[in-house]
């Protein structure tokens, strides 16, 4: 399709194209460049929100962070932008099948020899071994290696991103292994993604030569000519299209497309869904016992009462410590500087102070550490009611 746009800049259909008017060739649609921002909007936000997270250290990443309310915030936004990515992918199916089974546009995206030849040709032209560049059409070598490095990138972002999304049940059918391999892979496409953009998009669209087919629509017949030659060969042969075939290979599209469309969104939703995975930071515990020795169990006291229970080291408090305690205070090894396994050691005491206060049950150390419930060698209510009562008579060894 081309137009003539006038010097004062409106658009017309046709006619006699005046001195002063520039003709112009119809490149991207409406619906083409739509496509395009929503990819580029998603691909902008999951490069943001994922690398500061491969790099969460750095602090430009933890400023990131801050600025969007957080980790819990950030890994959402990654998603949804990797939800809406997909979505486009399936969009895009069925744009590209609209044109190639309906409209019967040649699929001029596909790689080809010739493209390998037009790569060298131009390598020549740039090092000034050639005068001019090749003739290209639709699309260059190079727009259609960026194409297909997108394509690769995107099905490796998915097949890593649904481990990550859901390991528990990948760990279920494949080796934990590769759950951290998935992690590497994906931070390591995303930099990669990333990159190429900055290095060869940019340079090839905006800083080589303005591209503004992608905001317009339409590029100039001089910038046809520069990198679309064939194309505008094609185009000027206006080659005319059965409008009766066109309507039916268009019904027939609306009746398969949609079914196939309804099965990718399911199979989005079931990526999405697939197990509940946790998305919040689980704080770390402050209170970690690491070694809890295993005692052998002691016969509890039959006394219903603490002024039923022995109390004297001797009648049996003096057992009690060996089994709960001499694992970790004994001579050989006294945690805490502290002995109990005689009774000269145990009013001893160790770096803490004495372990019995006589006649001071709540002054105790022993006591004050059993207290807090957790300790490694942890004596039940009858063993640390035998103790207090011991201690409030005075320690006595007899």
């Amino acid at each position: 399709m081309l137009v003539w746009i006038a010097a004062g800049g409106s658009y017309n259909d046709g006619g006699n194209a005046a001195m002063n008017e520039k003709l112009m060739y119809l490149r991207f649609r409406l619906a083409d460049r739509l496509e395009h921002w929503v990819a580029v909007t998603s691909f902008t936000i999951l490069a943001i929100t994922g690398l500061v997270q491969k790099f969460a250290l750095v602090k430009l990443s933890q400023s990131i962070i801050s600025l969007l309310g957080g980790i819990e915030v950030v890994r959402i936004i990654h998603r949804a932008a990797a939800v809406i990515l997909m979505i486009e992918v399936v969009y895009h199916l069925g744009r590209a099948a609209y044109k190639v089974f309906v409209q019967r546009k040649q699929m001029s995206m596909l790689p080809t020899f010739e493209d390998v030849r037009n790569a060298l040709y131009v390598i020549q032209h740039n090092l000034n071994r050639r005068d001019s560049k090749p003739q290209q059409g639709r699309y260059t070598f190079d727009e259609k290696f960026e194409y297909w490095a997108f394509i690769w990138g995107t099905v490796i972002m998915a097949i890593t991103g649904f481990i990550l999304w859901n390991p528990i049940a990948i760990a279920k059918i494949l080796p934990g292994e590769f759950i951290p391999a998935a992690k590497a892979a994906h931070g390591g496409e995303a930099l990669l993604a990333v990159l190429a953009i900055i290095v060869w998009h940019l340079y090839h669209v905006h800083l080589k030569r303005f591209n503004k087919s992608m905001f317009t629509g339409y590029l100039s017949e001089e910038e046809m000519l520069e990198d679309h030659a064939l194309e505008l060969a094609t185009i000027k042969l206006n080659r005319k299209v059965d409008q009766r075939d066109l309507q039916k290979r268009r019904r027939s599209f609306y009746i398969v497309y949609p079914i196939v469309a309804v099965l990718l969104l399911v199979g989005i939703f079931f990526f999405v869904t697939f197990e509940e995975t946790a998305i919040k930071t689980i704080p770390p515990l402050e209170d970690v016992v690491i070694f809890a020795p295993l005692t052998p169990p002691t016969a509890q006291p039959t006394a219903t009462t603490s002024q039923d229970l022995p109390n004297s080291w001797n009648a049996g408090l003096g057992n009690l410590l060996a089994d709960k305690c001499a694992v970790c205070h004994s001579a050989a090894n006294a945690a805490g500087a502290l002995d109990l396994t005689s009774y000269q050691s145990a009013l001893a005491g160790g770096r803490t102070g004495a372990a019995f206060v006589p006649g001071d049950s709540d002054g105790s150390v022993i006591i004050q550490r059993q207290a807090e419930g957790n300790h490694p060698g942890q004596l039940s209510g009858y063993e640390l009611a035998f103790i207090r009562n011991w201690i409030a008579a005075g320690a006595p060894e007899e």
